[in-house]
């Protein structure tokens, strides 16, 4: 089974690495981790493992709780199970607002059925934000699709599109001045719509598919 695992250890050299070693001792294997370091001299730890059996679980977290370093540790379902896949808007803030709006809307529906699907936004201007918040979309886990959401997109943004594009993650793109909606899989003109479009194309109790309607623009 895949669990996630928080852990709030003392920030000291080697902690890491004992849990680690107890995760391999149970075949364990770890698929995403991010941790941080706290002001009080703690760290804290998320991870999530995955091949671990049901049964060995409370033997895990008894060795985990078992470290002197150890302030807290808590076994729950994953992220990916938790918040499910992500539509990631960035662009300028009024579009943004209105394409999560739609997104959001549509994202509610399918959850109570059951779906997990998140929303993010990040307002930014400038070629370079820009064109560095697209790149970093393939550096964040669960990315569903990219909405981008302005007026005025080309340059080095259309090329950390195609970078996006090409690692599998579909895009789709407001109408504006410039050479990004060229670029994407889906051209829409509504910012509602191309939310309600976004969670649609990545939602597995939708029958819509991008794929079908690639280089189209609404």
């Amino acid at each position: 089974m895949d669990i996630g695992l928080s852990v709030e250890a003392e920030n000291k050299i080697g902690v890491l690495h004992k849990l680690t070693g107890i995760i391999v001792k149970y075949h364990g294997n770890i698929t995403y981790t991010q941790q941080f370091i706290k002001n009080d001299g703690f760290g804290f730890i998320y991870m999530e493992i995955e091949n671990l059996d049901k049964e060995i679980l409370n033997n895990l977290l008894n060795e985990i709780k078992a470290l002197k370093e150890v302030k807290f540790v808590e076994i729950h379902n994953s992220l990916k199970k938790i918040y499910g896949k992500r539509v990631i808007i960035i662009g300028g803030g009024a579009q943004v607002a209105e394409v999560a709006r739609g997104a959001i809307s549509e994202a509610d529906r399918h959850n109570i059925r059951g779906e997990r699907i998140s929303v993010d936004t990040l307002p930014i201007v400038g070629e370079d934000n820009l064109a560095e918040a697209v790149k970093a979309v393939l550096k964040l886990p669960r990315v569903g699709i990219l909405v981008l959401a302005g007026s005025l997109m080309g340059g080095k943004i259309s090329e950390a599109v195609k970078e996006v594009r090409n690692k599998g993650i579909p895009v789709i793109s407001l109408k504006m001045f410039g050479s990004v909606p060229e670029y994407a899989d889906l051209v829409v003109g509504d910012p509602l719509q191309a939310g309600v479009l976004a969670v649609m194309a990545i939602a597995k109790t939708a029958k819509f598919d991008i794929n079908k309607v690639k280089g189209r623009v609404l």
